[in-house]
């Protein structure tokens, strides 16, 4: 077998949406950390799915399995635990990282359903992220997105308020790192500009949050699957960031092991391009999960 020679800002801190859990994900868990070692990574942060306690947050496809939010408590809570199983299974070859991805709905309760699942199933660390703009899904559907659209009142509504939302979750949950920070940018395209000054203004203020959070923020590779020209986030919030101090890390956002690490090196080199020199990643040390900066070089 040919060796592989193991890369410190080869971290994926956002990933793990396997079969099993996520009814848009396939394979299981343990592929996706088979794949990540034969990659040469030093680390890998499982961040399966929170539950959307509500029945009009599920999605088309989990209604035709046959899912409700019964049954996403329960893949939740099987996820917990093998998660925790494969970081002893993999301890002497590949850091593992139990996290999960959290949402914002219910909109009126969702930080209170977060914490309580974070110390439930003791969870390193929390990737914040925010798809449902006042319980609207921008992450779905494109009938969904225009419902949004409409709701708001127009797109550069909609950007702000999506901002407005990502700024408190992250005063509010205190994530370790925060997901795909301009995901608003996904289904966008046709509507108009989401860098407008208004719009830029509400990114501000999500980034000093993150700032004082201390969170790292995602390089998310999926930009690219998703038929972007770039990950997630834009230049200009990457640059922005950068210039604040906010530690950056790469996350493949995987749905499946060949994801796993997918696009990571046009990542490195989009960061390389913006003048980042190196990423923020979280591992463990005598049992705590801390940060390190890395070089990218």
């Amino acid at each position: 077998m040919k060796s592989v020679t193991r890369m410190d800002w080869r971290v994926s801190l956002h990933g793990g949406h396997s079969g099993p859990y996520c009814d848009h994900g396939s394979g299981e868990l343990r592929d996706f950390l088979e794949r990540a070692v034969e990659l040469g990574f030093s680390a890998y942060g499982l961040t399966d799915h929170a539950p959307r306690l509500g029945e009009q947050y599920l999605y088309d496809k989990e209604r035709g399995l046959g899912w409700d939010v019964a049954r996403l408590e329960r893949n939740f809570e099987a996820y917990a635990k093998e998660s925790a199983i494969l970081v002893r299974e993999f301890a002497d070859r590949l850091t593992v990282l139990r996290g999960f991805e959290a949402e914002v709905v219910p909109s009126d309760r969702y930080v209170d359903l977060m914490l309580d699942y974070r110390k439930r199933y003791d969870f390193e660390y929390m990737v914040g992220s925010v798809h449902y703009v006042d319980d609207v899904s921008i992450d779905g559907e494109v009938r969904d997105f225009e419902r949004a659209l409409a709701t708001q009142g127009g797109l550069e509504n909609l950007a702000i308020r999506y901002y407005q939302i990502l700024t408190e979750m992250v005063d509010r949950l205190r994530p370790e790192v925060v997901g795909h920070l301009d995901l608003i940018r996904k289904r966008s395209g046709p509507y108009g500009p989401v860098d407008t000054p208004a719009i830029r203004d509400a990114a501000e203020k999500a980034l000093e949050a993150i700032s004082r959070c201390g969170a790292i923020l995602d390089v998310n590779t999926a930009g690219y699957r998703k038929g972007l020209d770039t990950p997630y986030p834009a230049p200009w919030l990457v640059r922005r960031a950068w210039e604040s101090g906010i530690g950056l890390c790469m996350g493949d956002d995987s749905h499946s092991p060949d994801d796993v690490g997918l696009d990571m090196d046009l990542g490195r080199a989009y960061l390389l391009e913006l003048d980042v020199t190196e990423v923020t990643i979280l591992t463990r040390a005598h049992g705590t999960l801390v940060q390190r900066r890395v070089p990218l070089s």
